[in-house]
């Protein structure tokens, strides 16, 4: 609906009407009229209706101070209520990207994926089901980077999320290092709610902070830590010499991923297939419940400038008929002076 910011200030359209007012009552004495009816009224410069302001000028500059007006008066156009996304926590993402996430022992459909396929599927649904939420997203293998910062726009941690490739951060594992950074990255945030979930298929072997120091900083900078470890313990692997059973996650340090979660506040999940990373994932939704707390506010779109532009613009062309009655009455004059 169309509103104005300031209502009050139309009063100020009464104001040409009122200094009319005031000058008719100021001119007690009226001054003599000389007249040009004569010889004199054919001089350059000399009219013979006198200094009268055309009555088209008048009102189009009454017009031109009418749309000034309704400009001050700051014109708007506010549109339908939209609630806005606040819930106070912050959840940082952190995936596994080393060469082992390519591990296929995933199953969907009867058809086997890798490990980080996996993860992406899930996540996928569980970033869209975060509405209200701040997401960000890191990437670790070797050395972890914030892949997308902290931000409302699911949409884009999912495409980014998306284009992860396998090896992108290099070939060994550094959980301590992604459990800094993402501590790093959420101790600057309001104190409310401050959640990792990290990912991983391995043990941490590389690196400059232990996980168990991370896991430290991080309980005392009130983030708290859920971890889970993804990975099927038996699968079938053909060779050369036949088939045998192995364990894919013999890597994977599971008491490691217990004690951070553990000292952090959190929980340790274990995702040996694909229906279970998809039960973990809705028990962290149950555990950490989006609270949307009801704030909307309405867009507002400015619209003065619209009277603005038009008073400006019938300015500049009564600028342009001025000047072309000037041109013409410094032309007649000559004329009419070769003429005779």
């Amino acid at each position: 609906m169309l509103t104005l910011a300031y209502p009050w200030l139309l009063l100020l359209a009464l104001l040409p009407l009122l200094l009319r007012l005031r000058r008719r009552s100021a001119q007690s004495v009226e001054a003599p009229v000389f007249p040009v009816g004569h010889w004199l009224s054919d001089l350059p410069g000399v009219s013979r209706s006198g200094s009268r302001v055309p009555l088209w000028q008048q009102l189009v500059t009454l017009l031109m101070w009418l749309l000034l007006v309704v400009a001050l008066a700051r014109p708007q156009h506010v549109g339908e209520q939209v609630q806005l996304p606040v819930s106070g926590r912050d959840l940082l993402l952190a995936v596994d990207i080393s060469p082992s996430m390519d591990e296929q022992d995933m199953v969907i459909q009867g058809r086997s994926i890798n490990r980080l396929q996996a993860v992406k599927r899930v996540l996928d649904d569980f970033i869209q089901r975060r509405e209200g939420d701040r997401l960000g997203l890191l990437l670790f293998g070797t050395e972890p980077y914030i892949q997308a910062p902290l931000t409302f726009d699911r949409a884009t941690v999912k495409t980014l999320l998306n284009e992860a490739g396998i090896g992108m951060a290099g070939r060994a594992t550094a959980i301590g290092d992604a459990l800094g950074l993402a501590v790093k990255r959420l101790r600057d945030r309001p104190q409310e709610q401050r959640v990792v979930i990290l990912l991983t298929d391995g043990a941490n072997t590389a690196g400059e902070i232990a996980p168990d120091k991370a896991a430290e900083i991080a309980r005392a900078a009130g983030v708290r830590i859920y971890t889970i470890g993804i990975g099927a313990e038996s699968m079938v692997q053909r060779g050369l010499l036949g088939s045998r059973r192995v364990n894919p996650s013999r890597d994977l340090d599971e008491e490691l991923l217990k004690r951070v979660a553990q000292q952090t506040g959190g929980e340790y999940f274990r995702a040996r297939s694909l229906p279970e990373l998809e039960l973990i994932y809705e028990s962290i939704n149950q555990l950490e419940p989006i609270e949307l707390e009801g704030k909307h506010y309405r867009p507002v779109t400015e619209l003065y400038a619209w009277p603005a532009g038009f008073a400006a613009l019938i300015w500049v062309l009564m600028q342009g008929v001025r000047i072309a009655g000037a041109g013409r009455q410094s032309v007649n004059p000559a004329q009419e002076a070769g003429n005779g």
